[in-house]
């Protein structure tokens, strides 16, 4: 059984060297709540900061690739596939950030696009915080993950 524990306690980093490469692929998402005017500034390009979606695309972006740096014991990955979609709700305010990551590797890419979509959220936040300081980001999950041992999650499904 897998964990991050050794016999006396102390945490290590999982040893996957025995396991098998395959291609793995996972998609997080992180919902971040303005004000519906601060919404509208964002999509006609108007806040002082400059393009939000822009910046915060490629923050998630880079944010996939520095995992490790961040997250003490997931393994350093070869990630193959970084993407960042934006999808929103003018009426509420609503912004959903959608980050997916693909490698082949031996261990998943769940964390990586977990980061990479709050790294988006967060930036989204500190580009916006000047004109909107009731920004929240609500949630951040896993919607998708397939490949490896443990096969397919999706979101919704038993």
């Amino acid at each position: 059984m897998f964990n991050h524990f050794d016999e006396q306690g102390q945490a290590i980093m999982v040893d996957v060297s025995g396991k098998t490469c395959t291609l793995r692929t996972a998609t997080a998402q992180a919902r971040v709540l303005l004000k519906p005017a601060t919404l509208a500034a964002i999509l006609e390009g108007s806040v002082a900061k400059g393009d939000v979606l822009g910046v915060a695309r490629l923050a998630g972006i880079a944010a996939a690739k520095k995992t490790p740096d961040l997250i003490p014991l997931s393994h350093p990955l070869a990630i193959h596939h970084a993407a960042i979609e934006f999808r929103h709700d003018p009426a509420t305010g609503e912004l959903k950030i959608e980050a997916t990551v693909r490698a082949f590797e031996r261990t998943g890419v769940e964390m990586e696009a977990m980061t990479a979509a709050s790294v988006a959220a967060l930036t989204v936040y500190d580009m916006c915080k000047g004109s909107d300081k009731s920004i929240a980001i609500a949630e951040v999950v896993l919607m998708f993950k397939e490949g490896g041992k443990s096969g397919t999650f999706r979101r919704g499904e038993s």
